[in-house]
């Protein structure tokens, strides 16, 4: 083999060899966002992941989050679906963001038979705080009919709102 090939083939290899991922990960992280609707005034945290590997079928992912307003962590389950090869983990609505401030979450991937293959953990950090929220949500209904508790306060704040309790 000549000197040039046999490196070109070392290099190769090595860059094939990295990996984010522990060799025995099912699933790695590709993300990690807040994800503010102002229209429907909620935030939610979701964090993506990519299969790695197969995981068994019937198999969950639960996920813990901080919660924001204080209080225990917030738990979510989801089913893993065995053909898609992303899992997108979404809380319900959050509130007391707080911007620049580092929120973790823990997520366990679980058989059915509740066995850990994998733990992950992280946090998510927001560039924005809850305050550019408004209070309640600017529109209801299917065809986006402005809030009657808004009129007036094209903002969506409300003297008094829900933020105030978080101290934004």
């Amino acid at each position: 083999m000549k000197p040039m090939m046999f490196a070109l083939v070392m290099v190769l290899s090595m860059v094939t060899g990295c990996r984010e991922s522990p060799p025995d990960a099912y699933v790695a992280i590709t993300g990690k966002i807040f994800i503010f609707n102002y229209r429907v005034a909620t935030a939610n945290y979701v964090v993506t992941l990519a299969k790695v590997r197969a995981i068994p079928d019937g198999s969950v992912v639960q996920t813990r989050f901080d919660d924001p307003a204080g209080g225990a962590p917030i738990l979510v389950e989801q089913k893993v679906w065995p053909r898609l090869d992303k899992i997108a983990i979404e809380s319900p609505p959050v509130f007391c963001i707080v911007k620049e401030k580092p929120y973790a979450f823990e997520i366990e991937i679980k058989t059915i038979d509740g066995t850990v293959l994998q733990k992950l953990s992280g946090t998510v950090v927001s560039s924005l705080d809850q305050t550019v929220m408004p209070d309640r949500p600017l529109v209801v209904g299917p065809a986006y009919t402005p809030n009657p508790d808004l009129a007036g306060r094209p903002d969506g704040k409300l003297p008094g709102g829900p933020y105030v309790k978080c101290g934004l």
